[in-house]
């Protein structure tokens, strides 16, 4: 059993992807060739915003997000401490302070009625609040309304971190719609995936596209050897932006039997476990199931017992960022995002994909309740 499957995937789509690389190849455009702009137009209307800008991969989303919006030294941008190191990561690149948010208990996602003594812990130290990273984890959309209006009166650029939301919504709205910019990844785990790295920026900001093409090229003007900013290589390959066309068209129906797949495996999960929590007016693109065990003790002994029957299981994600050894100068405590950390040590994610047989989701929770028994 696969934890994500990509190879049932491509038997519906092969000769689809395989007619879309052939041009490609007969083309000779292997660097920005028309491929990427049809995917750019094709991704910016299903988000439904003005403009898409694809790049080489999601972290560069987040980098060149920041670098466009003229973020560095003495700025303190927020986030979470509940997502991959990408997220912060970033920050730190830049020069900026990454100052951290516990998350909430159900949803995963930041917890918005803690960033205003965030601003506060900043501004104590001397730095700059200038941006909120939303994470919407594991294909759920973060609580924008309260997010929005926090950033409104504190005067705070949002970059939405999508890595793992495209496909997601919240109120009928699109993940990668609710940020000043928005940034997914195309990795090929994630719910539209390409077979590489990848990705894209999202953003309704006519003035700002400009700089973030010119950064996503070595900072070029008119032409590569034209350089008006400090930029990145930071282009999306032709040849997966073939790939990404030939995925987009199965896409909308691949969301729609994930949520089947997850409203599935909660409506039969013994109670010890707590299964994903999903509000009112939100659609989750579920990039992962994560359940939460009532112990670290409690995972292993599912982990092992998943093992057994050749089942994969992972953890997303065992040391919550704030915790990591790359961040140890920022000074954070263990005890500091107790939610986090609480969730770091309980949660456990298991096999989602859309072409997940309902008998290989027997098979997984046959095993869950055999782990409680």
């Amino acid at each position: 059993m696969q934890f994500i499957d990509l190879s049932k995937q491509q038997e519906g789509i092969r000769e689809n992807i395989e007619a879309r690389i052939k041009n490609v190849l007969d083309s000779g455009k292997y660097i920005m060739g028309p491929e990427i702009f049809e995917l750019e137009e094709r991704l910016a209307n299903y988000v439904n915003v003005k403009h898409c800008i694809t790049c080489s991969s999601g972290t560069d989303a987040l980098l060149i997000s920041l670098m466009a919006k003229g973020i560095g030294s003495g700025d303190a941008v927020i986030t979470t401490p509940f997502s991959f190191i990408a997220t912060a990561e970033v920050i730190s690149l830049i020069g900026a302070t990454p100052v951290f948010v516990d998350i909430c208990s159900d949803t995963f996602n930041i917890n918005p009625g803690l960033i205003p003594a965030a601003i506060q812990y900043a501004h104590e130290h001397d730095l700059n609040p200038k941006a909120i990273i939303p994470v919407d984890l594991f294909g759920l959309p973060a609580e924008y309304n309260l997010i929005k209006k926090i950033a409104a009166e504190n005067e705070l650029f949002i970059l939405e971190d999508a890595a793992q939301g495209f496909g997601g919504e919240f109120c009928g709205k699109k993940a990668c719609s609710f940020g000043d910019f928005a940034a997914t990844s195309f990795f090929p785990a994630k719910p539209l995936g390409c077979y590489g790295d990848g990705g894209a920026i999202f953003t309704n900001d006519d003035k700002m596209v400009h700089n973030i093409r010119s950064i996503r090229v070595h900072g070029g003007g008119t032409n590569k050897y034209d350089n008006i900013l400090l930029g990145i290589n930071g282009r999306l390959d032709t040849l997966q932006a073939a790939i990404l066309l030939g995925k987009l068209d199965i896409f909308p129906g691949e969301v729609v039997k994930r949520n089947q797949l997850a409203a599935y495996y909660t409506n039969n999960l013994p109670d010890q476990y707590r299964a994903p929590f999903i509000p009112e007016n939100y659609l989750s693109s579920w990039a992962q199931y994560s359940i939460l065990l009532k112990s670290h003790q409690d995972r292993d002994k599912t982990i092992k017992l998943l093992s057994k029957q050749n089942i994969p299981a992972m953890i997303y994600y065992r040391i919550p960022l704030h915790l990591q050894k790359v961040f140890d100068y920022l000074g954070y405590q263990e005890g500091d995002f107790p939610i986090a950390e609480k969730t770091s040590e309980n949660i456990l994610s298991i096999p989602m994909h859309p072409y997940l047989e309902t008998s290989d989701q027997d098979k997984i929770l046959e095993v869950l309740h055999a782990a409680v028994e």
